[in-house]
Protein backbone atom coordinates (compact mmCIF):
# COMPACT_ATOMS: atom_id res chain seq x y z
CA UNK A 1 0.00 0.00 0.00
CA UNK A 2 1.50 3.49 -1.07
CA UNK A 3 1.29 6.20 1.22
CA UNK A 4 3.12 8.71 -0.52
CA UNK A 5 2.48 11.24 -3.64
CA UNK A 6 4.73 8.95 -5.54
CA UNK A 7 3.92 5.61 -6.33
CA UNK A 8 6.25 2.01 -5.93
CA UNK A 9 5.86 1.03 -9.46
CA UNK A 10 3.93 2.47 -12.72
CA UNK A 11 3.35 0.58 -16.03
CA UNK A 12 6.13 2.05 -17.28
CA UNK A 13 3.80 4.16 -19.84
CA UNK A 14 3.63 7.62 -19.96
CA UNK A 15 0.08 7.56 -21.74
CA UNK A 16 -2.27 10.25 -19.85
CA UNK A 17 -5.50 8.91 -19.92
CA UNK A 18 -8.35 11.34 -20.02
CA UNK A 19 -12.09 10.54 -19.49
CA UNK A 20 -12.46 9.53 -22.95
CA UNK A 21 -10.53 5.88 -21.43
CA UNK A 22 -12.77 5.61 -18.31
CA UNK A 23 -15.86 3.48 -18.12
CA UNK A 24 -18.31 4.05 -14.85
CA UNK A 25 -19.80 1.00 -14.08
CA UNK A 26 -22.09 -0.09 -11.64
CA UNK A 27 -24.73 -2.38 -10.20
CA UNK A 28 -28.44 -0.98 -10.05
CA UNK A 29 -31.30 -2.79 -8.19
CA UNK A 30 -34.03 -0.38 -7.94
CA UNK A 31 -32.62 3.16 -7.53
CA UNK A 32 -35.38 5.08 -9.48
CA UNK A 33 -35.02 8.00 -6.38
CA UNK A 34 -31.01 8.28 -7.23
CA UNK A 35 -30.05 6.98 -10.51
CA UNK A 36 -30.37 10.01 -12.72
CA UNK A 37 -28.81 12.34 -10.16
CA UNK A 38 -25.81 10.28 -10.26
CA UNK A 39 -26.09 10.06 -13.70
CA UNK A 40 -26.10 13.49 -14.27
CA UNK A 41 -22.69 13.98 -11.79
CA UNK A 42 -20.91 11.55 -13.92
CA UNK A 43 -21.70 13.78 -17.06
CA UNK A 44 -21.15 16.82 -15.83
CA UNK A 45 -17.59 15.98 -14.44
CA UNK A 46 -16.57 14.10 -17.25
CA UNK A 47 -17.57 16.65 -19.83
CA UNK A 48 -20.26 13.67 -21.12
CA UNK A 49 -17.54 11.69 -22.37
CA UNK A 50 -16.98 8.92 -19.91
CA UNK A 51 -18.99 5.46 -20.73
CA UNK A 52 -21.44 4.34 -18.28
CA UNK A 53 -22.43 0.90 -17.91
CA UNK A 54 -25.48 -0.36 -15.26
CA UNK A 55 -25.74 -3.72 -15.04
CA UNK A 56 -29.98 -4.15 -13.97
CA UNK A 57 -32.14 -6.12 -12.20
CA UNK A 58 -34.65 -3.54 -11.42
CA UNK A 59 -38.14 -3.76 -11.70
CA UNK A 60 -39.19 0.06 -11.30
CA UNK A 61 -38.17 2.70 -13.74
CA UNK A 62 -34.17 2.84 -13.20
CA UNK A 63 -33.20 1.17 -16.38
CA UNK A 64 -35.37 3.61 -18.08
CA UNK A 65 -33.93 6.27 -16.11
CA UNK A 66 -30.57 5.09 -17.15
CA UNK A 67 -31.10 4.83 -20.88
CA UNK A 68 -32.61 8.13 -21.15
CA UNK A 69 -28.85 9.49 -19.41
CA UNK A 70 -28.12 7.49 -22.44
CA UNK A 71 -25.94 4.89 -20.19
CA UNK A 72 -25.58 1.34 -21.22
CA UNK A 73 -27.67 -1.25 -19.84
CA UNK A 74 -27.25 -4.83 -19.41
CA UNK A 75 -30.26 -6.41 -17.96
CA UNK A 76 -29.55 -9.62 -15.31
CA UNK A 77 -31.55 -11.64 -13.39
CA UNK A 78 -30.50 -10.08 -9.87
CA UNK A 79 -27.94 -12.60 -8.63
CA UNK A 80 -25.95 -10.26 -6.24
CA UNK A 81 -23.33 -7.80 -5.77
CA UNK A 82 -20.53 -9.48 -7.49
CA UNK A 83 -22.25 -11.24 -10.18
CA UNK A 84 -23.86 -7.43 -11.34
CA UNK A 85 -20.52 -6.03 -10.88
CA UNK A 86 -18.57 -8.57 -12.73
CA UNK A 87 -21.14 -8.44 -15.47
CA UNK A 88 -20.55 -4.40 -15.63
CA UNK A 89 -16.44 -4.12 -15.38
CA UNK A 90 -16.11 -6.85 -18.18
CA UNK A 91 -18.66 -5.52 -20.41
CA UNK A 92 -16.74 -1.99 -21.78
CA UNK A 93 -12.86 -2.55 -23.13
CA UNK A 94 -11.52 1.22 -22.25
CA UNK A 95 -8.60 0.97 -20.39
CA UNK A 96 -9.51 2.57 -17.09
CA UNK A 97 -12.44 1.31 -14.96
CA UNK A 98 -13.94 3.22 -12.58
CA UNK A 99 -16.78 1.37 -10.11
CA UNK A 100 -19.25 3.39 -8.22
CA UNK A 101 -22.82 2.81 -6.68
CA UNK A 102 -25.98 4.16 -8.04
CA UNK A 103 -27.81 5.64 -4.37
CA UNK A 104 -25.57 9.04 -4.51
CA UNK A 105 -24.07 7.95 -1.77
CA UNK A 106 -20.44 8.39 -3.69
CA UNK A 107 -18.68 11.44 -4.55
CA UNK A 108 -18.29 12.22 -8.57
CA UNK A 109 -16.94 15.20 -8.32
CA UNK A 110 -13.93 13.08 -7.02
CA UNK A 111 -13.32 11.33 -10.61
CA UNK A 112 -11.12 13.74 -11.50
CA UNK A 113 -8.95 12.88 -8.38
CA UNK A 114 -8.84 9.41 -8.89
CA UNK A 115 -8.07 9.62 -12.70
CA UNK A 116 -4.88 12.28 -11.77
CA UNK A 117 -3.68 8.99 -9.71
CA UNK A 118 -4.05 7.02 -12.07
CA UNK A 119 -1.59 8.86 -14.36
CA UNK A 120 0.03 8.96 -11.39
CA UNK A 121 1.12 5.70 -12.14
CA UNK A 122 -1.19 3.55 -9.33
CA UNK A 123 -2.74 0.78 -10.64
CA UNK A 124 -6.09 0.78 -8.24
CA UNK A 125 -7.17 4.04 -6.47
CA UNK A 126 -9.66 2.64 -3.52
CA UNK A 127 -12.25 5.11 -2.26
CA UNK A 128 -11.33 5.84 2.01
CA UNK A 129 -15.21 6.22 3.35
CA UNK A 130 -13.72 6.33 6.64
CA UNK A 131 -11.25 8.83 6.87
CA UNK A 132 -13.70 11.75 7.07
CA UNK A 133 -15.58 10.29 9.39
CA UNK A 134 -18.79 9.12 7.58
CA UNK A 135 -21.30 10.59 9.74
CA UNK A 136 -23.94 9.41 7.24
CA UNK A 137 -22.91 6.11 7.64
CA UNK A 138 -25.62 3.97 10.27
CA UNK A 139 -23.30 3.39 13.07
CA UNK A 140 -23.57 -0.58 12.75
CA UNK A 141 -22.09 -0.31 9.16
CA UNK A 142 -19.21 2.33 10.31
CA UNK A 143 -18.47 -0.31 13.05
CA UNK A 144 -18.63 -3.09 10.60
CA UNK A 145 -16.55 -1.60 8.36
CA UNK A 146 -13.81 -0.60 10.91
CA UNK A 147 -13.67 -4.35 11.97
CA UNK A 148 -13.74 -5.61 8.42
CA UNK A 149 -10.30 -3.53 7.72
CA UNK A 150 -8.79 -4.39 10.75
CA UNK A 151 -9.50 -8.50 9.89
CA UNK A 152 -8.03 -7.94 6.64
CA UNK A 153 -4.65 -5.78 7.55
CA UNK A 154 -3.83 -8.58 10.50
CA UNK A 155 -4.29 -11.02 7.69
CA UNK A 156 -2.34 -9.19 4.84
CA UNK A 157 -0.10 -7.76 7.26
CA UNK A 158 -0.81 -4.28 5.41
CA UNK A 159 -2.93 -1.63 6.71
CA UNK A 160 -5.74 -0.97 5.28
CA UNK A 161 -8.45 1.45 6.10
CA UNK A 162 -11.85 0.86 4.08
CA UNK A 163 -12.38 -2.64 2.61
CA UNK A 164 -16.00 -2.45 1.34
CA UNK A 165 -16.02 0.66 -0.42
CA UNK A 166 -17.81 1.11 -3.93
CA UNK A 167 -15.46 3.58 -5.34
CA UNK A 168 -12.37 2.33 -7.04
CA UNK A 169 -10.64 3.05 -10.12
CA UNK A 170 -8.52 0.30 -11.78
CA UNK A 171 -6.54 -0.32 -14.53
CA UNK A 172 -8.28 -3.01 -16.89
CA UNK A 173 -5.24 -5.17 -17.03
CA UNK A 174 -5.54 -5.79 -13.10
CA UNK A 175 -9.35 -7.11 -13.07
CA UNK A 176 -8.63 -8.87 -16.03
CA UNK A 177 -5.15 -10.41 -13.93
CA UNK A 178 -6.84 -11.68 -11.13
CA UNK A 179 -9.52 -14.18 -9.93
CA UNK A 180 -13.00 -13.31 -9.48
CA UNK A 181 -14.80 -15.90 -6.61
CA UNK A 182 -17.00 -13.40 -4.48
CA UNK A 183 -20.44 -12.32 -4.64
CA UNK A 184 -21.11 -9.82 -1.70
CA UNK A 185 -17.46 -10.47 -0.57
CA UNK A 186 -16.24 -8.78 -4.07
CA UNK A 187 -15.65 -5.49 -3.09
CA UNK A 188 -13.48 -6.42 -0.10
CA UNK A 189 -11.84 -9.14 -3.11
CA UNK A 190 -10.61 -6.29 -5.45
CA UNK A 191 -8.79 -4.45 -3.23
CA UNK A 192 -6.86 -7.87 -1.33
CA UNK A 193 -6.25 -9.59 -4.44
CA UNK A 194 -4.34 -6.68 -5.67
CA UNK A 195 -2.59 -5.50 -2.65
CA UNK A 196 -1.10 -8.80 -2.07
CA UNK A 197 0.02 -9.72 -5.78
CA UNK A 198 2.13 -6.73 -5.21
CA UNK A 199 -0.16 -3.80 -7.53
CA UNK A 200 0.27 -0.54 -6.56
CA UNK A 201 -2.60 0.27 -4.76
CA UNK A 202 -3.81 3.61 -3.26
CA UNK A 203 -6.23 4.44 -0.73
CA UNK A 204 -8.22 8.02 -1.28
CA UNK A 205 -10.20 9.98 0.99
CA UNK A 206 -13.66 10.61 0.01
CA UNK A 207 -17.10 12.56 1.08
CA UNK A 208 -19.62 10.03 1.79
CA UNK A 209 -22.93 10.63 1.94
CA UNK A 210 -26.54 9.78 3.22
CA UNK A 211 -28.21 7.48 0.43
CA UNK A 212 -31.30 7.77 -1.48
CA UNK A 213 -33.72 5.21 -1.08
CA UNK A 214 -33.25 2.05 0.95
CA UNK A 215 -30.49 -0.35 1.57
CA UNK A 216 -30.77 -3.42 -0.05
CA UNK A 217 -28.22 -5.76 1.70
CA UNK A 218 -29.14 -7.04 5.12
CA UNK A 219 -26.26 -5.65 7.32
CA UNK A 220 -25.85 -9.32 9.59
CA UNK A 221 -26.21 -11.74 6.93
CA UNK A 222 -24.76 -9.44 4.64
CA UNK A 223 -21.40 -8.66 7.15
CA UNK A 224 -21.20 -12.44 7.83
CA UNK A 225 -20.86 -13.04 4.19
CA UNK A 226 -18.37 -10.27 3.74
CA UNK A 227 -15.86 -11.55 7.08
CA UNK A 228 -16.10 -15.00 5.34
CA UNK A 229 -14.91 -13.59 1.99
CA UNK A 230 -11.91 -11.19 3.69
CA UNK A 231 -10.80 -14.57 5.40
CA UNK A 232 -11.25 -16.71 2.26
CA UNK A 233 -9.31 -14.94 -0.24
CA UNK A 234 -6.40 -13.25 2.10
CA UNK A 235 -5.67 -16.97 3.05
CA UNK A 236 -5.77 -18.21 -0.37
CA UNK A 237 -3.44 -14.99 -1.75
CA UNK A 238 -0.92 -16.09 1.60
CA UNK A 239 -0.89 -20.00 0.02
CA UNK A 240 -0.26 -18.86 -3.17
CA UNK A 241 2.91 -16.98 -2.31
CA UNK A 242 4.09 -20.10 -1.01
CA UNK A 243 6.80 -21.93 -2.98
CA UNK A 244 5.31 -25.06 -5.18
CA UNK A 245 7.48 -28.18 -4.35
CA UNK A 246 7.92 -30.45 -7.30
CA UNK A 247 5.97 -33.13 -7.35
CA UNK A 248 7.77 -36.85 -7.17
Amino acid sequence: MSDGAQPATTDGSDEEYTFEDVSVVMGTYNEEEAIGTVLTDIDEVTDGTAEVVCVDGSSDRTPEIARDHGATVIEQEPQGYGIAVRAAVLEPDRPIVVTTDCDDTYPMEQLPEFLALINDGYDVVSGDRLYHGTDAMPALNRLGNHAFAAVASLLMGTRVHDTTTGMRAYRRDVVEDIEWTENTGLSAELLIRPLMRGYDVREHPIEYRERAGQTKLDPFKGGAEIARSIVKVSLEERLRELPHRPTQ
